[in-house]
This record gives structure tokens, sequence and C-alpha cells, in this order.
């Protein structure tokens, strides 16, 4: 039996909208014990923001907590669908170098899949996957 991306995703993503501040995404991402936040403008998918990227493109580039997520987000989208094959899910992350993909069914982000949940089901025995299954460090 084929292993889909909807049987290791991580369901309803938060969001943000592109105008929010980097303060609410940082706030969302805390609240949520997220490390991703799906994008949208006027209820479209338009990207994703990472903590990453708030840190890379936001602090170090010396954008204070009131600048907009449309400036930190990753606009170039990479998604997979719920009934795609996990080995596809692997595929997109592998060839767009990232590491969380939100997971679209139509026009609607129904989850996130990232390395970690990857790593988890497919060598439950790997580092990745013994940290991917800790608690956060609060």
């Amino acid at each position: 039996m084929v292993q889909t991306v909807a049987d290791v995703m991580t369901p309803a993503p938060t969001t943000v909208d592109v105008s929010d501040s980097v303060q609410v995404a940082a706030r969302a991402m805390a609240a949520e014990d997220v490390g991703a936040v799906v994008v949208q403008s006027e209820s479209k998918v338009v990207g994703i923001v990472t903590d990453r990227d708030l840190v890379v493109r936001g602090l170090a580039e010396g954008l204070g907590l009131d600048a907009t997520i449309k400036q930190v987000a990753s606009e170039q989208l990479v998604t997979v669908g719920p009934s795609d094959p996990v080995e596809t899910a692997v595929e997109v992350m592998r060839s767009a170098a990232v590491r969380r993909v939100p997971v679209m069914d139509g026009d609607v982000a129904v989850g996130i899949v990232s390395i970690g949940d990857l790593a988890v089901e497919r060598d439950p025995s790997s580092a990745l996957a013994d940290i991917s299954e800790e608690k956060p460090n609060n």
C-alpha cells in the first residue's frame, strides 16, 4: 500500500496574511509550536514563511517587528497534494531544496509536510526522526 502525504502531514496549517507583521507570524509560530506558516492574500495561498525566513530575511536585514510578511516570505511556492505519494513529497523537497511544503487540496492549504515528518515515517531510527519526535525546548 502506497503511503500518501495525508498520512504524514501536519493538518490544518497556521496561516497569516501578506500584510501581517513579522511579529504576528512569530507569535503564531510560538503559539502553535510550528516552524512555518502559510501565507495568504485574500484567502489565496501565495507563499510560506519559516522561522529561518524571519531571522535571515528579517532580523539579519535590519527589518523591524512591524515589517510585513510580504517582505520576508518565500514566494516561489512548491506544493504537494494530500493524495500524492510520500515519494513525491521527498522529490519536491529535494529538487526545490526546501524543508517544508504546503499540502494543497485545490486552492486550499490542508496541511504542511516537513522533512522531519518524512524522517519519522521513512527512517524512524534516524537522528532527525528522534529530534522531530521530541517535545520542543521551551
